[in-house]
């Protein structure tokens, strides 16, 4: 294992390994949150090893009983309240450039995702091209709880789910199994928690950064797990007549109606969870996952960056602070949305959203340029 040399830099442990360089997530205590300091590191290493020939692939992995649980917000809230708004939009700039860069890149990224898998943990491999699930794996974008907004390229994977099961996820929050990320695509392979050792060996020997070789080794490991009987992946039909809907107010309307018809708890505790979350912030993610169906992931994270300036400018609502107020600081998980029901935020609120911020500091997120021509074809294909 390499000795990093400082405090911060051990928030991402480094080690080489003949062919691969394995990154791990090392903040077990708050669940491997992406702090500011992690991302810098995680995005100067991926640089580096780009251009390094010797390296042929990147394994990312978390220390403990999680991936990663997404970005520290509460992190960012902080650096808000004693600074200003730009240092929230400096951490979610770094961010995305990370993600982009894990989208479009030339070598091989295998996330081992044995654990909890949330927010910016989703940004830190969903991007990537191999993602292992195991039966530990519990994913989730929990944001729309939390007065914010499946962000970090959400509106690009989340979109391209099978029918509109991206928007359930998206807007409900709902914790998906290694099996059903497996099943919808968010995960590419399944191992059993007790062969990753053997996998990560066989991974750190492969001299060559060939999508198909690496994706056969990793098949010597997994296994076809099965559907849990009351899983969500079961009511695809219900999950796309009623998220197929135009509007949020259209989308709980098919709910209700459905309830009717039969009673069946999951629907119920659907609606009631969308009746929890902010109202604002299901608007603006079900416009941001709709308009993700029709971009690549760099216009998808250009849009997002602008959408999450806003949302830290306060201006036009400030549920986020009150949503991490409620849920990750006074903790009485009783948030005071405002506005407070759908039907009080019109069309040209969700608008705001969606343009560019008005401060002459402010400009567009700037994505590196990356060469098509040094591309493989998985990477091109998000462009």
């Amino acid at each position: 294992m390499a000795s990093s040399v400082s405090p911060q830099q051990d928030e991402v442990l480094v080690e080489a390994n003949s062919f691969a360089r394995t990154l791990t997530l090392n903040r077990p205590k708050q669940l491997n949150a992406l702090s500011f300091q992690m991302i810098s590191r995680l995005l100067e290493l991926f640089l580096a090893y780009e251009e390094d020939p010797n390296v042929k692939l990147v394994i990312v992995k978390g220390k403990g009983r999680a991936f990663c649980a997404g970005g520290d917000v509460a992190a960012v809230v902080r650096d808000i309240r004693a600074d200003c708004w730009k240092a929230g939009a400096n951490f979610f700039l770094k961010e995305f450039t990370l993600n982009y860069l894990m989208a479009t890149y030339s070598k091989p990224q295998v996330s081992i995702l044995n654990g909890i898998v949330m927010g910016g943990g989703a940004g830190a491999s969903v991007h990537g091209r191999f993602r292992v699930a195991t039966e530990n794996s519990v994913f989730a974008m929990p944001e729309t709880a939390l007065g914010l907004f499946p962000d970090v390229g959400a509106s690009y994977f989340l979109s391209r789910l099978p029918g509109f099961f991206g928007e359930y996820v998206g807007l409900t929050g709902s914790r998906l199994d290694g099996a059903e990320m497996l099943a919808c695509g968010l995960a590419t392979h399944f191992v059993p928690s007790a062969k990753l050792p053997m996998l990560e060996a066989a991974l750190c020997d492969v001299d060559s950064s060939d999508p198909a070789i690496i994706s056969s080794i990793i098949d010597q490991y997994c296994e076809q797990p099965s559907l849990n009987e009351q899983s969500v992946y079961n009511r695809l039909d219900v999950i796309d007549r009623c998220f197929s809907q135009k509007t949020v107010e259209e989308i709980l309307s098919a709910l209700e109606r459905e309830v009717v018809h039969r009673m069946d708890g999951w629907i119920s505790a659907t609606i009631q969870t969308l009746k929890k979350a902010s109202p604002t912030s299901l608007k603006i993610s079900l416009r941001s996952i709709r308009k993700g169906r029709l971009q690549g992931v760099g216009p998808c994270l250009v849009r997002e960056y602008r959408m999450v300036c806003h949302v830290m400018r306060g201006e036009v609502s400030k549920d986020f602070f009150e949503g991490c107020r409620a849920l990750l600081l006074d903790k009485d998980k009783n948030p005071k949305w405002e506005p407070s029901k759908l039907e009080l935020i019109a069309d040209g609120t969700v608008d705001c959203y969606f343009s560019k911020v008005n401060n002459e500091d402010w400009e567009d997120l700037k994505l590196p340029t990356r060469s098509k021509f040094n591309l493989p074809p998985f990477a091109i294909a998000k462009l």
